[in-house]
């Protein structure tokens, strides 16, 4: 699938640190929802990373506000986000509500992948 058809989330850094998107969505995909099986960049639940005097803040959302894994989930972004950003982070939880549409290739429904 070519990187036009896929609903790729444009972040803030896009625009102020070009350098560090490639790195961060490597990182970050490394974060799989247990439940779902695919990764928190996959699913979209990314909904922006920001930087500000050296320090990064990023704004995620997870697929259900009663995820079990949620604040596991959360961790491992920080921790991930460090690790490509090379600097300390902090993740907000955005308010946003999670559906299928959010996905960076919303035609894996249609692989099977979900019952």
């Amino acid at each position: 699938m070519s990187e036009e058809s896929l609903n790729i989330i444009k972040w803030t850094i896009h625009d102020t640190h070009p350098e560090l998107v490639q790195t961060a969505r490597e990182k970050l995909s490394e974060v799989v929802d247990p439940e779902i099986g695919m990764n928190i960049i996959q699913l979209g639940l990314v909904r922006d990373i920001t930087i500000e005097e050296n320090t990064a803040r990023l704004k995620m959302i997870l697929t259900t506000p009663f995820c079990p894994y949620g604040p596991a989930m959360v961790d491992m972004t920080r921790q991930k986000a460090q690790d490509a950003l090379k600097m300390p982070v902090t993740v907000e939880m955005g308010m946003e509500v999670w559906d299928f549409s959010m996905m960076e290739d919303p035609s894996a429904l249609d692989w099977g992948l979900y019952a």
